[in-house]
């Protein structure tokens, strides 16, 4: 995957097109992650330990990875990511600005 967990990343297909958010968790296995405040879903959940009032709770839903683009540190827009190794470890770098990512 060319994002994990932590990075800034911008949806740049579907209905949340545009929006910017940080990826809470990634799913590698599904090709999915979910990202901050994007794909808001309404989850009806019974009364619990947790929840004793039960109800309807508004939750992130995960988007196919395909549709996220990485932010570009520098310049704050979106960049694919290209990978060097440097001092024998493999590192993400941003294609727009050559940038490291991974610091």
């Amino acid at each position: 995957m060319h994002v994990k967990k932590g990075d800034k990343v911008m949806v740049i297909s579907g209905k949340e097109k545009g929006k910017t958010g940080t990826i809470l968790a990634s799913f590698p296995k599904k090709d999915r992650v979910l990202v901050e405040g994007i794909n808001i879903v309404k989850k009806h959940m019974k009364p619990n330990q947790a929840n004793p009032q039960g109800g309807i709770v508004s939750q992130e839903a995960s988007i196919h990875v395909s549709n996220v683009m990485l932010i570009d540190p520098k310049s704050g827009e979106p960049t694919r990511v290209g990978y060097k190794v440097e001092d024998g470890k493999k590192v993400r770098v941003a294609k727009k600005s050559g940038e490291q990512l991974d610091k």
